[in-house]
C-alpha cells in the first residue's frame, strides 16, 4: 500500500511507513513502559522545501506599548528568512557543560522550592506535590479563538495535527486554570508529552488507533477522558467566541482533574530524571532578534518581544492572541522553535477534501532548535535520550543553552522548515 503524499512544503521529510501495522507497533513499542526510545534518524535540513506563495505574506509587525494594552499596526519591515540550524552531532554534553554564570538553575540540581518547568521559585512549596497536567486545546481555526487558561501554562507546545492545522498540548504544573479549552482530541505527539513532564493526560477524542495506543501507553492509567467514561469535563456555548461549533464547547479546569486524579491516588509529584537549565542572564552570542514569525500552512504565528516586560506577546493570522480567562493577550519569557522529524502514518484522522492522516512527530533523540529569551536568538541542538526525559537544549559544542526563568511556548515544526522568519 502506498501512502498519500505529504502536505505541501511545510512538511518535513522522513520515511514513510508503508503498512500500517508496522507503524502501530512501533508506536506501541514507544508508549510502553520501557525508557527507552526508537532510534532517531534526522536528515540534514532541507534547503529546496519551500512554503506556498502564501507563506510569504506576512502581517504588518505590531507595534506595542510597554504595557502590553495598546496594539496598532506599522508598515511592514522586509523580512529576513532564517533557516533552522545545520544538523550536526553534539558531543557528549557531561564532557563540555560550562554554565554562562553561576547564578544557573539546572539542569544537574533544581532546588527545593524552584518549579522545574519554569525555574520560578515558588510561594508555596506545595504546589509542587501536585502532578502536572497535559490538556490538549483546540486551535483548528479562528472561531475557537480566545482559547481559556493558556497564559497560566508553564510549557504549551503547537504542533500539526493534520491538513495544515496546528493544535496545542498546554502543560500545568506551577500554575492552575480556572477554565481550560476548549478541549479537543489527541495526536500522537501526546503519546511523548506527558511521558516527558510525568503528566496527566486530558482531552477527548481521538481516532480509533490513537485511542488504543494510548490505552496500551505507561501513562493510561493517568489519562483523564470522556473517550474511557472519565468525568470532569462540560459543555459551554458562551465562552470566548459565540460562534463557534458544538465540538469546541468542551471545557475543564485544573482543580477538577487534581481531584479526579486524588480519587485514583495519582495526584502526586513528579519525577523529572533530566531537566531543563534556567538562567536570569542570557548567554553571550546570542543574535538581537525582536520578532518571530512562524508560517505554518494553515496559520501565521508572531511573537514581538517587548522589552519593559521581558517577554514575547503573541499575535495569530495577524490578530491578537488572547486568553479568555483574562483578556489578557499570551506572553511568554520563551519562544522556541523545535525541528522534529515529522512522518505520515496510515491512520486517517478525518475524510475531509479526501482524508487527513496522523502525523508521528519524532520527539526523540536529537534535533536543531532555536531559542529565543530575552530579544535574543540561540541556535543549537534540543535532545531526549529516554522516555521519561524532556527535552532538553545545547549549543553547538554541547554547552548548557539556560532559558529565562518562567513559562516556555514549543513551536513544534518540521525538519526542512522554511517558514522561520526574524527581525
Amino acid at each position: 500500500m502506498v501512502l498519500p503524499p505529504m502536505l505541501g512544503g511545510g512538511r518535513g521529510v522522513g520515511t514513510l511507513m508503508v503498512i500500517c501495522c508496522l507503524a502501530l507497533c512501533a508506536l506501541v513499542a514507544c508508549g510502553g513502559s520501557s525508557s527507552s526510545l526508537p532510534p532517531a534518524s534526522l536528515p540534514p535540513l532541507s534547503t529546496t522545501t519551500t512554503m506556498p506563495a502564501a507563506a510569504t505574506q506576512l502581517p504588518p509587525p505590531p507595534v506595542v506599548s510597554a504595557a502590553a494594552a495598546v496594539v496598532t499596526q506599522a508598515a511592514p519591515a522586509t523580512p529576513t528568512p532564517i533557516a533552522m540550524p545545520t544538523t550536526v552531532a553534539l558531543p557528549t554534553p557531561e564532557v563540555t557543560l560550562t554554565p554562562p554564570t553561576a547564578d544557573l538553575i539546572g539542569p544537574d540540581q533544581i532546588p527545593t522550592n524552584v518549579n522545574p518547568l519554569t525555574g520560578e521559585t515558588v510561594a508555596d512549596v506545595a504546589v509542587l506535590a501536585h502532578r502536572p497536567l497535559a490538556i490538549k486545546v483546540s486551535n483548528s481555526s479562528a472561531v475557537v479563538r480566545p482559547q481559556s487558561g493558556l497564559n497560566n501554562a508553564d510549557l504549551v507546545f503547537e504542533h500539526y495535527a493534520e491538513g495544515g492545522i496546528t493544535r496545542f498540548t498546554a502543560v500545568f504544573y506551577g500554575k492552575g486554570a480556572e477554565l481550560v479549552g476548549p478541549i479537543r482530541s489527541g495526536r500522537l505527539i501526546d503519546l511523548e508529552i506527558p511521558k516527558m513532564y510525568d503528566a496527566a493526560f486530558a482531552y477527548s477524542g481521538s481516532s480509533a488507533p490513537v485511542r488504543d495506543l494510548v490505552r496500551s501507553s505507561s501513562f493510561f492509567d493517568r489519562v483523564i477522558s470522556p473517550d474511557f467514561g472519565h468525568a470532569g469535563f462540560w459543555r459551554d456555548y458562551e465562552i470566548g467566541n459565540p460562534d463557534k461549533p458544538g465540538w469546541e464547547t468542551l471545557y475543564t479546569d485544573t482543580d477538577t482533574l487534581r481531584h479526579q486524579l486524588q480519587q485514583r491516588g495519582l495526584d502526586r509529584a513528579p519525577q523529572f530524571p533530566a531537566n531543563m537549565a534556567f538562567n536570569e542572564t542570557p548567554p553571550p552570542n546570542g543574535s538581537a532578534v525582536s520578532a518571530i514569525t512562524l508560517q505554518y500552512l494553515g496559520t501565521n504565528v508572531f511573537w514581538q518581544y517587548d522589552a519593559g516586560s521581558q517577554r514575547y506577546l503573541r499575535w495569530v493570522d495577524g490578530e491578537a492572541h488572547l486568553d479568555a480567562n483574562s483578556n489578557q493577550q499570551l506572553s511568554f519569557r520563551n519562544v522556541i522553535a523545535v525541528a522534529a522529524n515529522h512522518v505520515d502514518t496510515l491512520i486517517l484522522e478525518d475524510e475531509v477534501a479526501g482524508g487527513h492522516y496522523s502525523i508521528e512527530i519524532q520527539l526523540w533523540g536529537e534535533g536543531p532548535v532555536s531559542i529565543f529569551r530575552n530579544g535574543q536568538r540561540y541556535d543549537g541542538r534540543w535532545r531526549r535520550s529516554d522516555a521519561s526525559h524532556m527535552i532538553t537544549f545545547y549549543d553547538m559544542d554541547g554547552n548548557v543553552i539556560p532559558l529565562a526563568p518562567g513559562n516556555t511556548f514549543f513551536q513544534v515544526v518540521p525538519l526542512g522548515f522554511t517558514g522561520l522568519t526574524t527581525q
